[in-house]
């Protein structure tokens, strides 16, 4: 069975904005992302996506919209090399209290229910708080921080709450490389 890493999208494998990613032309994929992606499939990864959309609930987009920015990703990806296994996302807003939005585990929840998971065994890699956040909040094995997007606000915030992730990596790539080697070193003393 594929190990399956969970990855946080707007920060991580695009270009972040405070204004949000609202068009098709504002997703642009950070260097590096596509070739992790890659090299995560190559090595029998189950990759899926967890993602907070509040650009839903604000009204700022419609679900169409983020289906064609997910149709662009989704499209990158496997021109060079990769495959995502899927997409879960919140559309709420911080306001709206629901069970998805990260740190809350809910995506996490329905992508072990709808893939038989075993989050043990699972990574979750993000740049934010929430991400490390909802990986302890959902029992996830391992989560990487990574230093793209929020990461150093992250990094300072998780400090003040005394929780420590895994491993910080510079980058999506960075993060998949040692995964990669944390898994295989493994595999070879069990």
């Amino acid at each position: 069975m594929n190990k399956t890493v969970f990855i946080d999208r707007d920060g991580v494998i695009n270009r972040d904005s405070p204004d949000y990613i609202t068009s098709v032309e504002k997703f642009e994929f950070l260097p590096g992302s596509l070739d992790a992606i890659r090299t995560l499939t190559l090595h029998h990864y189950d990759i899926i996506i967890i993602t907070n959309q509040s650009v839903i609930g604000r009204g700022m987009i419609t679900s169409d919209t983020l289906d064609q920015i997910f149709m662009k990703m989704k499209k990158g990806v496997e021109a060079h090399g990769g495959r995502l296994k899927d997409i879960f996302f919140c559309p709420h807003t911080p306001d709206d209290k629901c069970v998805c939005r990260k740190p809350k585990p809910g995506m996490i929840f329905s992508a072990r229910d709808k893939h038989g998971i075993d989050l043990k065994q699972s990574c979750m890699i993000g740049d934010s708080a929430k991400d490390i956040l909802c990986s302890k909040n959902a029992g996830i094995g391992r989560a990487i921080l990574v230093r793209t997007g929020n990461g150093p606000k992250a990094l300072l915030e998780l400090q003040g709450k005394s929780i420590v992730p895994d491993h910080v990596a510079n980058d999506l790539l960075d993060a998949a490389d040692w995964l990669i080697d944390k898994d295989h070193s493994r595999d070879l003393h069990t």
